[in-house]
């Protein structure tokens, strides 16, 4: 949030102006190298999914990777992890986060007594949460910092860009048909309008791949990812189809990109890796 430009010194709301009495944000570039957010204007297009594989193949790749889910009201990341009955643990200054497949995750559904409980909260309490999330995690010295973002471009994303005080940037997940492309412009230009870098697209259910033969049939339409791409002038990171064995994966607790990595799928996943980290 920038800072206010108008001369304080005669004005009568001085002291009471949230830019002035706005306390400085802490420094989390020492620890966060790399903070990426993954979103999307639509829901339903498997950003859980790219998120958690995502970090998983960068830990892969030797990199120290954390994961934090701001999907406050709908956390899933615990669930495709099977965290469910784990617990996020705290020494009363900081939190610390859970592990699995080499990855450190922190998500509000590891703090709840019922993973079946209803979170009823107003935009402060999310911010809050997010910011401690954030600053009060006992992260270690991360090279990557992947954020699952709810849909849309509301609190959560922009709580996290505002609260980063070092490199952030985002990745765009879509999937193939125009009606999901309409809402994934928003975020593009959301991005835009917050300064943020988009690292690039990832189309998302890009054809369905038969678990028998393993032929590639596009289900939807073809190409909305790259058509955003070429239109804002962005990477196409990378295609992924819909595969049986990552919905598997999920429902078992499993990371595909761990235990397939050298499926093709788990190949598109380590080659996306790549492309962030060069």
């Amino acid at each position: 949030m920038s800072e206010c430009s108008h001369d304080c010194s005669n004005c009568s709301s001085a002291s009471g102006c949230p830019s002035k009495n706005q306390p400085p944000k802490p420094d989390n570039s020492k620890y966060l190298k790399n903070t990426i957010v993954v979103m999307s204007g639509k829901g339903g297009v498997g950003k859980s999914t790219v998120s958690v594989n995502l970090a998983v193949s960068l830990a892969l790749k030797g990199k120290n990777v954390g994961l934090l889910d701001v999907d406050i009201h709908g956390p899933s990341i615990p669930t495709m992890l099977h965290l469910q009955k784990e617990h996020v643990m705290s020494n009363g200054e900081k939190l610390f986060p859970v592990e699995k497949a080499g990855i450190k995750v922190i998500s509000v559904g590891l703090l709840l007594e019922n993973p079946d409980d209803a979170i009823i909260w107003r935009g402060p309490m999310k911010i809050g949460a997010i910011g401690q999330f954030i600053n009060d995690v006992e992260w270690g010295e991360l090279d990557y910092l992947i954020v699952d973002a709810p849909p849309g471009t509301g609190d959560e994303p922009l709580s996290v860009f505002q609260t980063i005080t070092g490199k952030v940037s985002a990745i765009i997940v879509s999937t193939p048909q125009e009606v999901s492309a309409a809402d994934v412009r928003k975020s593009l230009n959301f991005c835009k309008v917050m300064n943020v870098k988009v690292e690039g697209i990832i189309e998302n259910m890009s054809g369905f791949v038969c678990p028998c033969c393993k032929t590639l049939t596009p289900i939807f339409s073809t190409g909305g990812g790259e058509k955003l791409a070429k239109e804002f002038n962005v990477p196409l990171l990378g295609k992924i189809p819909i595969e049986p064995e990552i919905g598997q994966s999920c429902d078992k607790g499993e990371v595909f990109a761990f235990t397939n990595a050298k499926s093709e799928t788990g190949k598109i996943f380590s080659e996306i890796a790549d492309k962030i980290i060069g």
